[in-house]
């Protein structure tokens, strides 16, 4: 194994299907999930797809990881604009403890199972970079109706629209849920003291825990304005009706009238 390995992870998409890239290379994966692909190659060469739409490279060229994307795009879905992009280069010296520096990994030993966690953990953090974006335009959006209301005193904004929105910002959450392992250890750190050690220090040098938070306070905000917008749209509805009950009842009453009218001459 090479003394110091690039890593680096691209966010293609929102999805890959998993099942497809399989049928899709000869080589037998590593490790082999519904949501995960981990292949091996020669010259210590390694890559992890994720169904969240990620790809981690160990060991490419950019040439190589450009085409290894590419060669994917069949099984890609909803793919993003522009590729979101991660790195960490892991640094071998001998008798080193771990250490994280800045996009950098010092540690006395390097193998499969090693650069299968730290490629884990960077998947990880360009996931977290891509719904920070998402959510962030999500607020952007709840901030635009809160500014339309300070100002006209109306929410310019049908039920079927705000539902549409609301379904985003649920599918928001689902996926970050669905996607987002970090209070989960991975399986290949069990009973291992030096894998978890890593795992752990993995989580804190990419500070995934203190950016999902933000991810989840941002979304609960979300939330409190989509639930206040709810009720001034069923408010809206229900005045509404009753000024369509109103004006029914004035119609009957003076068809009514009429009727009178017209017997009485």
């Amino acid at each position: 194994m090479p003394q110091t390995v690039k890593l680096a992870a691209f966010l293609v998409a929102n999805q890959l299907d998993i099942k497809g890239i399989k049928t899709l290379l000869d080589s037998k994966p590593l490790a082999d999930t519904s949501s995960e692909l981990f292949y091996g190659f020669g010259g210590e060469r390694y890559l992890y797809y994720f169904n969240f739409g990620v790809l981690v490279f160990a060991g490419y060229t950019e040439d190589e990881m450009k085409l290894a994307i590419n060669a994917v795009q069949a099984q890609q879905r909803n793919s993003v604009k522009q590729w979101l992009r991660d790195e960490l280069e892991v640094d071998v010296q001998e008798g080193k403890e771990i250490v994280f520096d800045f996009a950098k990994l010092k540690l006395d030993k390097i193998d499969q199972k090693v650069i299968r966690i730290a490629m884990f953990n960077l998947a990880q953090s360009v996931a977290l970079d891509h719904y920070h974006v998402v959510t962030e335009n999500l607020l952007d959006e709840v901030k635009g109706f809160s500014k339309q209301l300070e100002a006209t005193g109306k929410l310019k904004i049908s039920r079927k629209n705000m539902m549409r929105f609301l379904g985003r910002a649920l599918n928001t959450q689902n996926d970050i849920a669905e996607n987002i392992y970090i209070f989960d250890a991975p399986d290949q750190v069990w009973d291992d003291e030096y894998l978890d050690k890593l795992h752990q220090g993995l989580i804190k040098h990419f500070d995934l825990h203190v950016r999902f938070s933000e991810i989840e306070y941002t979304l609960r905000i979300i939330d409190d304005n989509l639930s206040v917008f709810r009720e001034i749209i069923n408010q809206r509805e229900s005045n509404l009706l009753e000024i369509i009950i109103i004006i029914l009842i004035l119609v009957e009453v003076f068809d009514l009238f009429i009727t009178k009218l017209l017997k009485l001459t």
